[in-house]
This record gives C-alpha cells, sequence and structure tokens, in this order.
C-alpha cells in the first residue's frame, strides 16, 4: 500500500542529495548558501547546474559575478553546512559566523574556496535558465581539487564521510560502497 506525498515534498523522492556548500562573490560581498539541489549536465564540456532560489542573496552575487564555486562539505563539519542554510546573508557574514576559511581559487578571479571542505569545483556560469522560484545556474568546471587521500577516480567511502540531506532536518551519510563490477 502506497500513501499519497504532498506535491510540495515529492523533490524527497528522489532524494537523498548530496549537501554542497556554494560560494560565490560580488564587489565585496562573499557568501554561502547550502544546496542538496544540483545535477551534473554534461561531460564535454565538463558542465554543472545548481539550482538556487530567486530570493536568495547567491543567486544575485552568482549572476553579478558570473562565477560561483561548489564546496563539497564533511560529515565533520555539519554544524556549519547547517548555518550556512539557516541564515541569511544579507545581514550575515557567513564566512565569520561560521567560522568557515575563505581561500584564494586556483582560477576564479573573485570567489573564494572554503578551506575545511573536502573538495571544490570552481565553475564559469555559462547560462542561467529560470525555472519557476529557482535559477538553474549552469557552470562550466574550470578547475576541481579534493583531498589527496579521500579522492582517486572518486571519492573513497572507507575514509570520507559527505553529507546527504534527505529534506527538513533530515541528513545521513554514506555508509557502504556498492561495487557491481
Amino acid at each position: 500500500m502506497k500513501i499519497e506525498v504532498p506535491k510540495s515534498k515529492a523533490s524527497r523522492l528522489v532524494n537523498p542529495g548530496e549537501v554542497l556548500l556554494v560560494s560565490s562573490s560580488y564587489k565585496d560581498k562573499n557568501n554561502i548558501i547550502t544546496l542538496a539541489w544540483h545535477m551534473p549536465i554534461s561531460k564535454d564540456p565538463p558542465l554543472l547546474g545548481i539550482a538556487v532560489a530567486k530570493s536568495h542573496l547567491s543567486y544575485e552575487l552568482i549572476k553579478e559575478s558570473e562565477e560561483f564555486i561548489i564546496n563539497i562539505p564533511g560529515l565533520d563539519i555539519l554544524k556549519q553546512v547547517i548555518l550556512c542554510g539557516s541564515i541569511t546573508g544579507r545581514k550575515i557574514d557567513k564566512f565569520k559566523e561560521s567560522k568557515l576559511s575563505a581561500v584564494k581559487a586556483e582560477r576564479l578571479i573573485k570567489t573564494p574556496v572554503i578551506k575545511e571542505c573536502l573538495g571544490h569545483i570552481e565553475c564559469s556560469l555559462s547560462d542561467v535558465k529560470d525555472i519557476g522560484d529557482h535559477g538553474l545556474f549552469i557552470g562550466e568546471v574550470i578547475y576541481a581539487a579534493a583531498e589527496k587521500d579521500l579522492f582517486d577516480e572518486a571519492w573513497n567511502i572507507n575514509k570520507t564521510k559527505l553529507v546527504f540531506h534527505f529534506g527538513g532536518a533530515l541528513f545521513t551519510t554514506n555508509a557502504e560502497k556498492l561495487d557491481i563490477s
């Protein structure tokens, strides 16, 4: 027997989505947004998409700067991940409040990398699609890096605890690697 799921909660049927911290910057304003709505879009050229609510500061910063960085947090900074998803960057400096470190990116001009994250992907904005109350930002990957001991062709599941969001206040982490080869 199945139960009806409200349309407003239907996205939770396809979650968990890996939690990301997306950093953005324009002029003198840096920001971090916690996201679980993202996707690979193309291998050649390498394109990734992130969905950002139009009401969020990050929407404006990414649109103006035409760049963003996808930072991949580990379970060890879950408190900061939740904080960055719970407060607005319009009134509070999320880097300062979360005590996350803004570090110069390898390729991007202004947007900082979050030092405490396990990896990051620097993206140059390729396109923006209007999708209801969100914008789908399509970024071309211009540089990516990950902690040496944690990534080799894929995340080392035995050493890495990534964070996944089920919706609301529900989170999980990777528990088991299944190799079907």
